[in-house]
């Protein structure tokens, strides 16, 4: 059954949250080729992608087709299917 945006936002959001929140996700950037710049969940049988910030890039997380920016204090849709 494919995601609506709603369940895709709740499950990035549990993503975010283990790993500490959306301000340890944003406010730590990592090198682009860092082997620790990304972090893989599957939560609910979904996989779900979070990429940290670089100096040139937002913080993403990626989910069935949806991607999401990861701001200090917000996550927002970017675009979805």
């Amino acid at each position: 059954m494919p995601l609506d945006e709603d369940s895709a936002l709740r499950l990035v959001l549990e993503a975010v949250d283990r790993l500490g929140g959306p301000r340890m996700i944003h406010g730590n950037p990592r090198h682009p080729f860092a082997r620790n710049a990304t972090r893989e969940f599957e939560i609910e049988g979904h996989q779900i992608t979070v990429r940290y910030s670089e100096i040139s890039s937002p913080a993403v997380a990626e989910i069935d087709g949806y991607v999401f920016e990861i701001r200090e204090d917000e996550v927002f849709k970017l675009f979805g299917p």
